[in-house]
This record gives C-alpha cells, sequence and structure tokens, in this order.
C-alpha cells in the first residue's frame, strides 16, 4: 500500500510538466498584453485600451494552452492517483502511463471535457440545493446560513470534481456517465467523510497563500518601482475613464495604489498556479482517498440515482444517458 507523500512525490511529474505549460501561458499573456499597450499607445496616445484589447487576446491563447494541454496531465495525474489509492502501486513510467489511461478511458480529448463539463454542473447545482434549502428553513436568516455553507461548498466543488473524475477512472469497466452518477451519489451518501477534509483545505490554502502570494506580490511591486512612469501613464488613463465613469475604482487613479494593485494582482496569478500545481494535489491526494475508499465498499445503486433524480436536473439528465 502506498501512502499519500509517495503517491505525491510520484505522480508530481505531472504537476512540473503543468507548471512549465503555465509559465509560458503566462509569458505569451504578458507579452501580448506589452506588445497591445505599446503599440496603442504609440499609434494613438491610448495604451490602456492597447492593454485591454491585448488581454482579451492573450487570455484566448491562455485558455487554448490550458484547456488542451495542461489539463491533460492533470487528467493522467489524478487517474495515477487512484491507481496507486486503489491497487497500492505505480508504474515506473507513470507520466506515459497516465496519458495513455486518459485516452484509453475518454478515447479523445473532447470526450474528457465534456464528462467534466457533466460533473462540476452536477455538483454546482447540488451545491445551490443547500442555499434554497437554507431560505426555505429560516427565511433571510436561513438563506443567508445557506449562502454561506453554499460558498464553502462552491470552494470544495473543484477537490469533489476532480474526486469524482478519479472515481470514473476507478470504475473504468463501466461507462463513464454511469460512473459519474455514482459519483455524485457517492457526495451525499458520505458527506460527513469529506467535511473532515474541510480544515485541511482552507488551512493549507491560506497558509499557501499568505507565503507565495506574500513573496511574489513584493517582488513584483519591486520590479514594478523601477518602472513608476508606466504607471502614472496608466493611472491618468484610468483618471480620464473616472471623469466619464464614477465606477472606477479611486485607487487605480493613484499611481502608488495602482502599482500596489497590479503586484497584488501578480502575486495572485503566482499563487493559483503554484498552490495548483504543487500543493493542491498534495492536498487532493487525502481527500481523494477518503472519496474511493467511501465508495469502494459501498457503490451506488439505480436506487441511490433515483434519489437524486428529483433534486439535480443535471444528474437527471446524466442518468438517462447511462
Amino acid at each position: 500500500m502506498l501512502d499519500n507523500k509517495t503517491i505525491y512525490r510520484k505522480t508530481l511529474v505531472f504537476s512540473l510538466r503543468r507548471l512549465l505549460w503555465d509559465l509560458l501561458s503566462i509569458a505569451v499573456f504578458a507579452a501580448i498584453c506589452g506588445a497591445g499597450f505599446l503599440l496603442a499607445d504609440k499609434l494613438s496616445d491610448n495604451g490602456l485600451i492597447g492593454l485591454l484589447i491585448g488581454a482579451v487576446a492573450g487570455l484566448i491563447v491562455l485558455v487554448i494552452v490550458m484547456r488542451f494541454l495542461s489539463y491533460r496531465y492533470k487528467a493522467g495525474q489524478i487517474a495515477m492517483m487512484t491507481r496507486g489509492i486503489t491497487e497500492g502501486e505505480l508504474p515506473n513510467d507513470v507520466l506515459g502511463e497516465g496519458r495513455r489511461v486518459v485516452k484509453e478511458r475518454f478515447v479523445t480529448v473532447a470526450a474528457f471535457f465534456a464528462a467534466t463539463k457533466v460533473i462540476s454542473g452536477i455538483f454546482d447545482q447540488l451545491g445551490r440545493l443547500i442555499t434554497k434549502a437554507g431560505e426555505a428553513i429560516g427565511g433571510d436568516t436561513g438563506s443567508a446560513v445557506g449562502s454561506a455553507v453554499s460558498a464553502v461548498i462552491s470552494t470544495i466543488v473543484r477537490y469533489l470534481c476532480d474526486c469524482c473524475l478519479g472515481w470514473v477512472f476507478y470504475r473504468k469497466d463501466v461507462k463513464s456517465m454511469r460512473a459519474t452518477c455514482e459519483g455524485a451519489v457517492l457526495f451525499f451518501r458520505h458527506g460527513k467523510t469529506f467535511a473532515k477534509n474541510m480544515g485541511r483545505v482552507f488551512g493549507i490554502g491560506l497558509a499557501s497563500l499568505l507565503v507565495i502570494g506574500g513573496v511574489f506580490g513584493a517582488g513584483a511591486y519591486l520590479i514594478f518601482a523601477q518602472f513608476p512612469q508606466t504607471f502614472v501613464r496608466i493611472s491618468q488613463e484610468f483618471v480620464e475613464m473616472a471623469a466619464k465613469n464614477p465606477d472606477i475604482p479611486a485607487f487605480l487613479t493613484n499611481p502608488s495604489t495602482a502599482m500596489i494593485a497590479a503586484a497584488a494582482l501578480v502575486g495572485a496569478a503566482f499563487w493559483a498556479i503554484l498552490h495548483s500545481v504543487f500543493i493542491r494535489p498534495f492536498v487532493l491526494v487525502g481527500v481523494l482517498r477518503n472519496y474511493i475508499n467511501s465508495g469502494m465498499n459501498d457503490i451506488p445503486d439505480e436506487e441511490s440515482f433515483r434519489l437524486l433524480d428529483g433534486k439535480s436536473k443535471k444528474f437527471r439528465t446524466a442518468h438517462a444517458e447511462i
């Protein structure tokens, strides 16, 4: 039997590959934004518009790269984590085997994203039911409680989606859509089991935000401070925009606070990437183990499917496709 640390260490190669793609994506995004700003500033003396256009174009490139390349490594990592948990061993070439398993299970990348879309849709919809239940029970107070709980649920939905994807890999002898429905049922059957993981999820997430975000945010600020005139020009354009649109935040019209905001944004971006690549997989192994173990000896059946048919339209639709 492999422990969580061993599984994390052996599947870290997927995270490193994802990191390379993510860093390349950020470099391309920054280059496109910078080119847009410089070009528009030179041609029309309106660099902010060029920056925004560049950001949109950069986001399109970013989504394409991360969606069709980076996420293939994510799927392979979850597949190998699942094998390590359920079979107690991993092949020497985990990267190659992960790719093979993902291709074998979903045939195409499009099929993989179709399945993950269904999974996230089911969990998002089930999470919203908690808010409605709170409103029905306690009016405004119940709504506030339900909303708070729903916010927590939305934070862990990504973990649940990954766990459900792991269950789909585990249940390789049944159709992926049936395995998806089983994964959704497991959440409701064993909610207490997953609730125990939330302290670890939020605690580690907050700690990594403070450390990673703080370090890269401070580093970005020191770099930005070397180019004060750039932020003077950007803030001046925000001043002009604020004269026409009062909704423009006041801190963007001040070069100093705009620089701080930009540094904070950079810190948050690097945190999102590094946390996703290194920290989150470590947490996921533990959550995934609890999720898989909760269902291995209690695989959901048709009767349990019918219980969720009336609670989630997306689940009902997925169930009908089995």
